[in-house]
């Protein structure tokens, strides 16, 4: 029974359980709790769909209030856009409600969490913060707070952040840190380090707290409190927010201390970060800090970027930058660098200091012209300057070294007073722009500062260089009694070991030698020879050795002739061929003929380019008509005649031959060559004898008729002196040689007209063409020449076949002049017109690029010695460009660099650019630019190649990124120049670096 109660009762209690089941699975409860979690597992979509199907249902009135809720929540999460106002609705609906505040709560995060701080403050605001616990406040405080902060309201922001700062939760430290921020955005700069040393005891603000306090400290003036905060941290501290920044705010707070070193230290640190830039200000500081610690190259990359700009802070960083370069021994950096800070006038005791270091650099370069300016601009701007005593003495030594002589002599004759050193300065200065022009073949101007550095005497032997150079330049202009006059005063006064006795015995031996005056000749040559140090002046010492030889000889010293021009072939002098010639000439004087013979075969075999072959051909074979040996008379003759046409000996060779003939009995050939004499040279010296020579061979050989014939042509070219025909030639020439080109031509013209079967056409052809060109009419000049070259006469044809080759050289028809500057070399007849006959032969082949030939007769000048002054420069300069036109560099900048060495005159100044071009284009710029300013100094004066020189160091600058080298060079150019290209290229560029 019992039993049966049992089962019975756990049978309706299993019913009534399995109703109740029933009824939950159905009831609104379940349908609530379904939504709720729904909504926890974030799937909002359907939670919202749960509790806006509950709104129809009928639920109890806190279902009711929180299905609301859940539901505007769910809404908010899904973003729509009626979420935020439901949630606002249903506070507004249920403000009493604990779901009220929450949902204060959910709206205002959600306003926080998308930015809209606005609303997000509003919505935090209508929390009851007395319903919600410490950790909800401090969140709903941090937020509200945080939202006034974006939104720059510092006030109302800190006010929140005080509070949560009096908290204990995990939003404290990020109000001390926050609050710190807005008291050091409102420059409550002590509250903002307080607060952020607290935030910077946390982990996560450990990082990035350390930048902010290390600002702050910079900003108050704690240097101290910097370093001593930021010194260990950065080192201890893996990784810092910012780090690089630390570095540079240390550097900054080190260099207040004067601490140099540590400021060196971290100004590197930050560069190496390569995280951020320095200021000009901070650049300047980090420059300061390396030259006080004598990291002198690091120095100078953070001036030279501060110096680029022209204020007080370029002006000063231009003027540390000059002292770092001279720290580091680049002196034509340093002097680029002052000269910037003194041309700068935004401190003018650094402009002063600034000039001067210009000054001594540029003078302790060499740089004597600009130092010169320099040191005057001082002495003008500052007379009363710390330096001015100092400089007065800089100065005398500059105006000596200056390569602008004329400057530092009108600078020296404005001087009131001038003391003996300046004194001294000006007579050097004066002689070497003497010497300048001189050079450049400016005599007139030679004497007349040569005589200005006479007026004051200070160094005898200055003097007596003076008067030599006076006497070389009256000696160049031929006017030989000057040039005399100049040579003896030296002689007068020099004692015998002064240099310019050595060399005015020579000048004054020529002066002599010249004016046929031969026993003073003698004298001078003499003893030139004696005393010249051979090795040092071999040309002119075997030049004058064979002069003294000719004195000797014109005053029939045969034994002293002899001997001398026998010495000069035993120390193998470059005038061998001379002296064998001259020595042959003796011996046959002495009646040695013989001996004679093998001198002048010496000549013949081994010197076939001889100037003076013609010469020994005709002697041998007048040596050999003395001693009756006829037939090698006649052969040596003909030698002459067929391998020498254009000679002047032919007329005498044919007479020499006609003669051999007569007395050989071939006497068709003796008539033959007297009237080739005749009817060829009619107006030769031995016409005459021709004639009598020839009436004689045709009587023997029973041909007297043909002789009136002959005679008739002869008195046709050979008229009285007194007839009309001679006085209108003589009349023609007069013309010319007073410079009336015009009239000379028609004179001459009629005269040709009047008489044009004249012996003298030829020469007064040659006049006509000689006066086109005078005028400047080098076409009708140079068909007169070309017609002239046609005749038979063969002087005048040699003379028309010279100046064709000058005109068609001229006209840069270079091919064309070739052909006959070749004929007008080898019908030289002294140094003079073999050099000019070369010089434009090797210029021509250089043209026509066949460089091998040009370099050919450009050493065909140089064996000439100094013809003129700048003969051997010339020729060097272009087998320089030769060798590079060839691709040989090498061996162009080793002849560069000889003349950059020998030559002080244009050429030197261009093969110094040439020079340091060839290093610029191989990309050698610092060797470039020391090739410039370690040669440049002697050639100032050449206005054209100086600037472009400096010009090229600019672009050298530019390749090796020293922009304000570039630009201060430019600068200086522009400044000084007097050449007005120069000038316009260097603005140019100064406009492409700006």
């Amino acid at each position: 029974m019992k039993k049966s109660s049992l089962i019975l009762l756990a049978c309706i209690s299993m019913y009534q359980a399995n109703a109740q089941s029933t009824l939950y699975q159905n009831s609104i409860d379940k349908k609530f709790d379904d939504g709720l979690e729904l909504f926890h597992k974030n799937q909002f979509s359907a939670s919202k769909f749960h509790f806006e199907h509950l709104k129809s249902r009928l639920l109890a009135d806190n279902q009711q209030v929180e299905s609301e809720f859940y539901h505007a929540v769910s809404a908010l999460k899904l973003d729509n856009p009626d979420g935020p106002s439901r949630l606002i609705d249903f506070t507004g609906r249920n403000p009493d409600h604990p779901m009220a505040n929450e949902a204060g709560y959910v709206l205002g995060n959600y306003h926080f969490e998308n930015r809209d701080y606005r609303s997000a403050i509003t919505s935090f605001n209508r929390v009851n913060r007395g319903q919600v616990d410490d950790e909800q406040l401090a969140d709903i405080l941090f937020k509200t707070g945080y939202s006034f902060f974006q939104l720059k309201d510092y006030k109302n922001a800190s006010s929140y952040f005080e509070q949560v700062k009096r908290m204990r939760s995990d939003y404290t430290p990020d109000a001390y840190y926050y609050s710190g921020y807005v008291a050091m955005e409102t420059g409550n700069f002590d509250k903002a380090i307080a607060d952020f040393r607290e935030a910077d005891k946390t982990r996560f603000y450990a990082d990035k707290v350390p930048y902010m306090l290390s600002s702050l400290y910079y900003r108050q003036g704690y240097y101290a409190e910097l370093i001593a905060y930021a010194g260990p941290i950065v080192e201890t501290r893996g990784t810092l927010d910012r780090k690089e920044e630390i570095y540079l705010l240390l550097a900054e707070a080190y260099f207040e201390k004067r601490n140099f070193p540590e400021a060196a230290r971290f100004y590197d640190a930050f560069s190496a970060a390569r995280k951020g830039t320095m200021s000009r200000d901070q650049k300047y500081k980090a420059g300061v800090a390396q030259f006080e610690v004598t990291n002198y190259d690091k120095a100078t990359n953070y001036f030279k970027e501060v110096a680029l700009e022209n204020d007080r802070l370029g002006q000063v960083s231009s003027y540390y930058l000059g002292h770092s370069y001279l720290k580091v021994n680049n002196p034509q950096f340093a002097v680029n660098s002052f000269s910037a800070a003194y041309k700068s006038d935004h401190d003018d005791r650094i402009k002063e200091e600034a000039l001067f270091n210009y000054a001594k650099v540029s003078l302790e370069r060499g740089v004597f012209q600009d130092a010169v300016m320099a040191l005057d601009n001082y002495l003008d701007n500052y007379p009363r300057g710390s330096h001015v005593r100092e400089v007065e003495e800089l100065l005398s030594d500059a105006l000596v070294n200056t390569n602008n002589y004329l400057r530092a002599i009108e600078h020296i004759e404005k001087l009131p007073r001038k003391s003996d050193r300046i004194k001294s300065a000006y007579q050097k200065v004066a002689y070497y722009q003497g010497i300048t022009y001189y050079n450049d073949s400016k005599f007139n101007p030679a004497i007349n500062y040569f005589t200005k550095s006479q007026s004051y005497p200070m160094d005898r032997e200055l003097v007596h260089q003076a008067d030599f150079w006076k006497g070389e330049s009256y000696a160049a202009q031929n006017k030989l009694p000057e040039a005399i006059k100049a040579y003896e005063a030296v002689v007068s006064s020099a004692r015998g070991s002064d240099p310019a006795l050595v060399k005015t015995h020579y000048g004054l031996g020529y002066a002599y030698f010249n004016t046929q005056q031969y026993d003073k000749a003698e004298r001078q040559f003499r003893s030139f020879v004696d005393k010249v140090n051979q090795n040092a002046e071999r040309e002119n010492y075997e030049d004058a050795l064979v002069r003294l030889g000719d004195t000797y000889y014109v005053q029939k010293k045969q034994a002293d002739a002899q001997s001398t021009y026998q010495r000069a072939i035993q120390e193998r002098s470059r005038y061998s061929d001379y002296a064998h010639f001259r020595s042959g000439v003796v011996l046959n004087f002495q009646n040695r003929n013989a001996e004679a013979i093998r001198e002048l075969n010496q000549v013949i075999e081994r010197y076939a380019n001889s100037n003076h072959l013609d010469d020994a051909i005709f002697q041998k074979a007048q040596i050999n008509m003395e001693e009756t040996r006829y037939n090698d008379a006649v052969e040596g003759f003909t030698r002459l005649i067929n391998t020498r046409p254009n000679s002047p000996f032919i007329p005498y060779a044919l007479e020499g031959r006609a003669v051999a003939n007569y007395s050989l009995k071939n006497y068709d050939n003796t008539i033959n060559d007297y009237k080739k004499i005749l009817d060829t040279y009619p107006n030769s010296a031995n016409a005459d004898a021709a004639l009598v020579g020839l009436q004689e061979a045709l009587a023997l050989q029973g041909r007297s008729g043909e002789f009136s014939q002959q005679l008739g042509k002869y008195r046709a070219s050979n008229p009285d002196n007194k007839s009309l025909q001679n006085v209108e030639f003589e009349a023609a020439k007069n013309l010319f040689f007073s410079q009336s080109f015009k009239e000379s031509i028609r004179a001459f013209e009629d005269y040709l007209r009047n008489y044009p079967t004249s012996a003298q056409s030829g020469e007064a052809k040659y006049f006509i063409g000689d006066a086109y060109l005078r005028l400047g009419d080098r076409d009708s000049a140079l068909r007169t020449f070309y017609d002239l070259e046609k005749s038979a006469t063969s002087v005048q044809k040699v003379r028309a076949i010279q100046k064709i080759g000058e005109i068609e050289f001229d006209r840069n028809n270079y091919q064309r002049a070739i052909p006959y500057l070749i004929t007008s070399a080898k019908n030289a007849r002294n140094k003079i017109e073999e050099y000019e006959a070369f010089r434009r032969l090797m210029s021509s082949y250089y043209e026509t690029e066949k460089y091998d030939s040009a370099n050919h007769y450009a050493d065909r000048v140089i064996s000439l010695g100094n013809v003129t002054a700048e003969a051997t420069s010339l020729a060097k300069l272009l087998k320089a460009k030769s060798f590079k036109k060839k691709g040989d560099k090498t061996r162009s900048d080793d002849m560069l660099m000889e003349l950059v060495n020998e030559a002080r005159n244009a050429q030197g100044a261009e093969a110094l650019y040439l020079l340091a071009l060839s290093f610029h284009e191989r990309g050698n710029f610092t060797q470039s630019n020391e090739t410039i300013f370690d040669f440049s100094s002697p050639f100032g004066a050449y206005d054209y190649w100086y600037g472009r020189s400096f010009l090229l160091l600019a672009d050298n600058y530019l390749k090796m990124g020293e922009k304000f080298q570039a630009k201060a060079t430019l600068e200086s150019v522009v400044e000084r120049s007097a050449n007005e290209e120069i000038k316009n290229e260097a603005r140019k560029k100064l406009a492409a670096i700006n």
